[in-house]
């Protein structure tokens, strides 16, 4: 049934909600028991930990289609661990898998919630990035939401992150005509158009975002994935073609607002345009899933795909991983590991 299991183990706590920007003292690393598994669930060393920008909202008290987190509770989010005790039909000790604990160093999983991952397909982190929800929010974002089609031009906020790095290679293997990220060093930029082959990319840091966007994209746009919100949005706006569509993924230029930001003021452009804006939750996709895994896996093996991680190790820096996520601090995924 089970390898030795320790006494304790240690998980991050959220003791504040934080106002504006988290702080390091809103977080607290505590010990909790480590408890042996009952009928149908499994106990997990985590091995590698997500941290990623949904979770800023959680640490508010609102109502969401993610509950928020309690205080003075364990955290959670994706994780990715190897099996070490297991009171569950089809789960043995020493198998991996991907679930929602994180935050923690071992974790109580009920089995049902817990999906095996093969390392033999891919690297066991590449789970929480480019094979795992960021890599399915870019997927279906991009080809279900944005009805993205071979010909078009995509551009892409926040495009050197997790999400973002992926939906610009997807559109360029799936055959669109143009690929234009933005993200916030040179550094970054240089990532995108000499290691992931977007055909432009810019330092929203460098100028105003219309002015560069423009400039990337003369012809206009057809496909506009939003990860960042305010400036962006309304630039993308104003360079949509007619019928052009906006899936609008997240908003990470505005998660730490104590005010609320100012919306596109162009907005009257969507009616002229005929554009569509609609927003995304991954969990309404489910069932792309299988041609993910087979599409994205066959990539990756193939090496057409390219993917980078950010990797703090241990689990004492997570909060501080947390925060160099908000602050973009990250190349591709931002990952924990143990």
């Amino acid at each position: 049934m089970s390898s030795a299991l320790p006494a304790t183990s240690r998980e991050w706590h959220l003791v504040a909600r934080p106002q504006g920007w988290p702080k390091p003292e809103d977080f607290a690393l505590r010990e909790a028991t480590v408890s042996e598994p009952g009928e149908g669930q499994i106990v997990v060393r985590n091995l590698y930990l997500s941290v990623d920008p949904y979770m800023r909202g959680r640490m508010n008290d609102v109502k969401s289609y993610v509950p928020p987190f309690q205080l003075d509770r364990p955290m959670d989010g994706g994780a990715v661990g190897e099996v070490v005790a297991s009171r569950a039909e089809g789960f043995a000790p020493g198998d991996h898998v991907l679930h929602g604990l994180g935050w923690r160093e071992y974790a109580l999983v009920d089995a049902q919630r817990a999906v095996k991952v093969d390392a033999a397909v891919a690297p066991l982190s590449s789970y929480l990035g480019v094979m795992g929800m960021p890599g399915m929010t870019a997927y279906a974002g991009l080809l279900e939401v944005g009805s993205f089609k071979e010909g078009d031009t995509v551009f892409v906020s926040g495009a050197a992150g997790a999400v973002g790095s992926m939906v610009g290679q997807v559109a360029r293997l799936k055959g669109a005509a143009r690929v234009i990220g933005s993200a916030g060093s040179a550094e970054k930029v240089r990532h995108l158009t000499e290691e992931l082959g977007f055909d432009a990319a810019f330092n929203y840091k460098d100028g105003p975002v219309l002015e560069q966007l423009k400039e990337a994209a003369p012809d206009g746009i057809d496909v506009y994935f939003d990860n960042v919100g305010g400036e962006h949005l309304e630039a993308a706006i104003s360079v949509l073609k007619p019928h052009g569509r906006a899936v609008l993924c997240g908003a990470i230029a505005q998660y730490n607002d104590t005010e609320p930001a100012p919306g596109p003021r162009n907005l009257g452009q969507v009616i002229g345009k005929r554009l569509r804006l609609q927003g995304m939750i991954v969990s309404d996709h489910e069932a792309l899933r299988p041609q993910f895994f087979t599409e994205v896996g066959g990539w990756l093996r193939s090496g057409e795909l390219a993917h980078r991680e950010t990797v703090v190790k241990g689990i004492e820096g997570m909060g501080e991983a947390f925060l160099g996520l908000l602050r973009g601090d990250n190349t591709g995924k931002m990952i924990v590991g143990l």
